[in-house]
């Protein structure tokens, strides 16, 4: 089985990695271009600011449902909290986005190695995924990476 909390925290790790060495290839320019327009602008850095938010959010969410928790609230806005809290670190120069990343990957790693197998079976409400398990949650963390990853590519060309 491959929903393994040393399988899943291998993944997180294996992917963080990856995500780190496109951004430290980055020029200058390459942070500034754009990629997404609609709502909000979001250039390449603040996909990177919205890596760092969406994961600190994701280990109180998951330690929360690990705990007992029920998860997110049902009118709870992905949109509202995304914009949020990519502008609270639009400062942020891209050296500190990374370094937040980097921390903020090895954290969750280390969370998700330190599961049982069960804790993964545990169910909460998830901001996009609705009621799902934690493993499914923490597939998504890597996963969510790998979608943005497409876009960041094209638009750091």
């Amino acid at each position: 089985m491959t929903d393994t909390p040393e399988f899943l925290a291998k993944r997180l790790r294996a992917e963080g990695e990856k995500m780190s060495a496109f951004f430290s290839a980055l020029t200058d320019a390459q942070w500034q271009r754009i990629v997404y327009t609609e709502g909000a602008e979001w250039r390449v850095r603040d996909v990177l600011a919205h890596f760092v938010s969406a994961e600190r959010s994701f280990l109180s969410l998951f330690a929360s449902i690990l705990g007992g928790g029920s998860g997110t609230s049902e009118d709870f806005s992905v949109d509202r909290f995304n914009a949020s809290q990519v502008a609270k670190m639009r400062e942020m120069p891209p050296a500190q986005l990374m370094d937040a990343f980097a921390a903020v990957r090895a954290e969750m790693a280390d969370w998700v190695a330190s599961l049982r197998e069960a804790d993964l079976q545990k169910t909460g409400r998830h901001p996009f995924l609705g009621e799902t398990t934690l493993a499914e949650m923490v597939k998504l963390v890597y996963r969510h990476n790998q979608i943005h990853y497409r876009d960041l590519r094209k638009s750091a060309n």
